[in-house]
């Protein structure tokens, strides 16, 4: 595995790995390109195929939706 690695804090919830305004879609090309954007809104085009989230505790908390690990997947993100 080979890749950027993006350190983010504790308690990044759902809402901050995509925000719930972008839930009105389930296309995964379209939530990856608003990923993280409320934890970092230049996260997608600093970001790179392969690369790694690593973060402190409570990484994907919050309300339960399956839009979260659909958006890293889809932007590229490689392991968290």
């Amino acid at each position: 595995m080979q890749g950027k690695v993006w350190k983010f804090g504790d308690n990044i919830d759902t809402d901050l790995i995509i925000a719930a305004r972008y839930l009105n879609t389930s296309e995964p090309k379209e939530l990856a390109k608003h990923v993280m954007e409320d934890a970092d809104p230049a996260f997608v085009s600093k970001m790179s195929e392969g690369d790694i989230i690593v973060a402190g505790e409570n990484f994907g908390c919050g309300s339960s939706r399956e839009h979260a690990p659909i958006a890293l997947k889809s932007a590229g993100i490689s392991a968290v």
